[in-house]
């Protein structure tokens, strides 16, 4: 069963979906490919404590590596992309043709981005840390500017 509870970040509120309990989807105000409201089941303000209190300790500085069970519904190769992703560490960026590489399909970075821009739980599975080939900003579901945050956060060069 699905269910949903909102969150405050420094990039607007975070809604964050569970199935069963755990955690499957966080969506930002605005963000490209968000599934309709009507999906994420009732609210409850009681659920993913948790998952509050590490994007809370993120956005302090506090954390730099999620440790949460994820729920992720996509393809096999969007998994395979989304674990790529997670494996970037806080601070550093990797181009899409990077990731095509790690997964063994160099000729797949259109692909990577699709797959890129699916994932459901942005922050948590760190989508932001994808650039273009030559470092450049690209696409963002939550959109360039709280991308570029992002980055500038984990890279400390700005707080927010």
């Amino acid at each position: 069963m699905k269910q949903h509870t909102v969150t405050d970040s420094p990039y607007g509120p975070l809604t964050l979906v569970a199935d069963d309990g755990v955690l499957c989807g966080l969506y930002m105000t605005g963000q490209r490919h968000r599934p309709p409201q009507e999906t994420f089941g009732p609210r409850d303000d009681t659920l993913l404590a948790e998952a509050k209190e590490q994007l809370a300790a993120y956005f302090a500085g506090e954390l730099r590596q999620f440790t949460l069970a994820l729920r992720l519904h996509g393809t096999g190769f969007q998994r395979g992309v989304w674990e790529q992703l997670a494996r970037i560490p806080f601070g550093e960026t990797r181009s899409y043709g990077e990731l095509a590489d790690a997964l063994g399909s160099p000729r797949a970075s259109r692909a990577v981005g699709l797959a890129n821009g699916r994932n459901p739980v942005g922050i948590i599975v760190p989508c932001h840390r994808v650039v273009g080939s030559d470092g450049s900003l690209t696409g963002y579901g939550g959109g360039l500017d709280r991308k570029r945050r992002l980055l500038a956060f984990e890279q400390g060069t700005t707080l927010f």
